[in-house]
């Protein structure tokens, strides 16, 4: 397998997925286990590792950032600057799907963050697909997985019912999300141990969004523990024509 089907399998959706604007919590600890690198990188010295992952984590050299919006005057208002510059490159086009599928923005760009760092080309070897890493079966017939239109069409649907289904738990949408929905019915402590991680990753990126936190240590560790690959793959796609 490799390297990019690797971390595509680690950080993307197995399943697809209106989302709550209540704060996430954890209903069991075993969701709480991957935001305990926070406070290890805290301790460990957050304030270097900021300085060393915005270019070689991210892969965002200004060469590589056309449309400028790895600034944070470039960012529309509404928009969170806590995401990478990968993601704020869509941040149009986010704020645009957020009204149409009724998903708060930060929800939408963390979902984003994780699946495929802003690559719309990204591939898993489950073959899910896409910015929103869709799998192939929720495709009608003559549809393109890696059209962004596409791609937001039904992964945000499916992540919208994911949210809905999950009400005000947060956690349980994504778990929906990247499990499928009937994660949402199950207990925590049964989810599958990606989707832990992966709603460790997802609600604390989220809360440190929502909170104003730049940089978000949540984000960070996840750059550190492989997320800074996917977005070295985004960083050499072409901005969206709207960025």
């Amino acid at each position: 397998m490799s390297t990019r089907s690797l971390l595509a399998t680690l950080f993307s959706s197995r399943g697809r997925p209106r989302a709550s604007a209540a704060a996430p919590s954890f209903s069991h600890p075993a969701l709480a286990l991957p935001l305990l690198l926070v406070p290890a990188l805290l301790a460990s010295g957050v304030v270097g590792l900021t300085h060393a992952l915005p270019r070689a984590a991210s892969g965002l050299a200004a060469q590589d950032d056309p449309a400028g919006v790895s600034s944070v005057a470039a960012i529309p208002p509404g928009f969170s600057p806590v995401f990478t510059p990968e993601i704020a490159r869509w941040s149009g086009d986010i704020l645009r799907w957020s009204a149409q599928y009724e998903l708060p923005p930060e929800v939408i760009a963390t979902v984003m963050q994780i699946e495929s760092c802003g690559d719309p080309d990204a591939s898993s070897s489950a073959d899910a697909q896409g910015l929103f890493q869709v799998m192939p079966f929720h495709f009608s017939p003559g549809e393109q997985p890696t059209d962004p239109e596409v791609n937001a069409r039904r992964g945000l649907a499916y992540l919208a019912r994911s949210m809905q289904l999950a009400g005000d738990d947060l956690a349980a949408g994504f778990a929906g999300y990247n499990g499928g929905h009937g994660l949402i019915a199950w207990a925590p402590s049964e989810w599958p141990e990606e989707t832990i991680r992966y709603v460790g990753w997802a609600t604390g990126i989220l809360q440190e969004a929502r909170a104003g936190i730049v940089p978000s240590p949540t984000l960070l560790a996840w750059l550190e523990a492989g997320g800074a690959y996917l977005c070295r793959q985004a960083g050499s796609v072409a901005a969206p024509l709207d960025a």
